[in-house]
C-alpha cells in the first residue's frame, strides 16, 4: 500500500519538475494553487522539493542514488528523487536545504544599501544586516541571515519570491514587504500586495498578510496585528535614513538609535524609560535626539563621553 505522505512528496517533486520547464503557464499555476489548497501540508512539501532542486549542484546531494520510482519523472535530474527519499525517512519533517553559494549583500552599522536584483526586484538592506540571494529559473530565494530588509518584488507568478529568516518563511509574487529578524523569529510588514508567511516548525498554519499589515512569526507564535498603514510607513522610515517616532517609549526609541550608531545612548534614569516621545530624526544623529529629549522631558543629558550619550 502506498503511503499517502510519500505519494504527496512524489507529486510535489513532479510539480517542481514542471515549474523548471520553459512552458510554465498561468493555467498550470492555477492548477498548482488548487493542489496546494487541498492539503495545508503540501506547501511545506513543495518547499522542500524546491530546496532540493536548488541544491542539486551540491556534491553531497549529487552522490545520493536516485529512487527508481521517480527517475522517469526527472530524466535530467533524477537525483532529486534520492533527496526526497531522504526527507521521507525523517519523521521530524525538517526542512532540508543544502544550498548556499549565492550572492551575499551586507551592511555595516548605520549603513543602508539599495540593491537592484537580477529579476527586476529591489532589496533595501537596513543597518548591520546580511542577505544571500539564490535565483533559479523556477524560484527566487532570499536568505535573511541577520538584520532587516525590505523587498519590492517584480511580478512573476511562475517564479515565487521566497524569503527565509531562520525558521520563518515569507512567500510573495508581486508585492512589497519587509522582514526583520530577531531571536524569537521575525516581524513581517507588508506595504503593498499580499504575502503568505509561516514558521517552519508549524508549516500547516499560515497567515495571509495584506498591505499595511504586519505579522509576528516564530517557533511559538503566529500572530497578525491589526492593519495600520501609517505605522507601517513609520516603521520603515529607515529606508530614507530616518527614525520616525509617534507615542514611542523613550526606552524603545533609545533602542532604535542604538541600532544605527557606534555612539550609544545610555538611559540612566529608569523612571523616564516609559515616557512617550514623538518626532522625526536622522538615524545617524543621536545627539539631536538626546537634545530633543532634554527639552521635552526636562531630564539631564551628558555628551562629554565621545562614545556614549547619557540621559537621566
Amino acid at each position: 500500500m502506498i503511503d499517502p505522505r510519500e505519494q504527496q512528496m512524489d507529486e510535489a517533486a513532479a510539480w517542481v519538475a514542471r515549474m523548471d520547464g520553459d512552458d510554465w503557464s498561468s493555467e498550470q499555476e492555477e492548477q498548482l494553487q488548487r493542489w496546494l489548497g487541498e492539503d495545508p501540508v503540501r506547501q511545506g512539501l513543495l518547499l522542500r522539493a524546491q530546496a532540493l532542486w536548488l541544491s542539486l549542484e551540491d556534491p553531497a546531494v549529487a552522490e545520493m542514488p536516485p529512487a527508481p520510482a521517480l527517475s522517469a519523472i526527472f530524466p535530467r535530474r533524477a537525483v532529486l528523487a534520492g533527496g526526497l527519499a531522504a526527507i521521507a525517512a525523517s519523521a521530524a519533517g525538517l526542512f532540508f536545504f543544502t544550498g548556499g553559494g549565492g550572492r551575499v549583500y551586507a551592511t555595516g552599522l548605520g549603513e543602508i544599501r539599495q540593491v537592484p536584483l537580477e529579476d527586476g526586484s529591489l532589496a533595501t538592506i537596513n543597518t548591520a544586516s546580511r542577505i544571500e540571494v539564490n535565483f533559479k529559473p523556477d524560484l527566487r530565494l532570499i536568505s535573511l541571515e541577520e538584520g532587516e530588509a525590505w523587498f519590492k518584488v517584480a511580478k512573476n507568478a511562475a517564479r515565487p519570491f521566497m524569503v527565509r529568516a531562520g525558521d520563518v518563511w515569507v512567500r510573495a509574487v508581486g508585492t512589497a514587504f519587509s522582514v526583520r529578524r530577531d531571536p524569537q523569529g521575525a516581524e513581517v510588514i507588508v506595504t503593498e500586495g499580499v504575502v503568505q508567511t509561516w514558521s517552519e516548525s508549524d508549516s500547516a498554519r499560515k497567515l495571509l498578510v495584506g498591505g499595511g499589515g504586519r505579522a509576528l512569526v516564530g517557533r511559538t507564535q503566529l500572530a497578525e496585528l491589526a492593519p495600520d498603514p501609517a505605522k507601517a510607513d513609520r516603521d520603515l522610515a529607515w529606508r530614507e535614513g530616518k527614525i520616525e517616532l509617534v507615542d514611542e517609549t523613550l526606552a524603545d526609541a533609545v533602542g532604535e538609535f542604538n541600532r544605527y550608531n557606534q555612539r550609544k545612548i545610555l538611559l540612566r534614569d529608569s523612571n523616564v524609560a516609559s515616557e512617550q516621545v514623538d518626532g522625526v530624526f536622522s538615524a545617524n544623529d543621536p545627539e539631536s535626539f538626546a537634545l530633543a529629549v532634554h527639552s521635552l522631558l526636562d531630564v539631564p543629558v551628558d555628551m562629554s563621553d565621545p562614545n556614549a550619550i547619557r540621559i537621566g
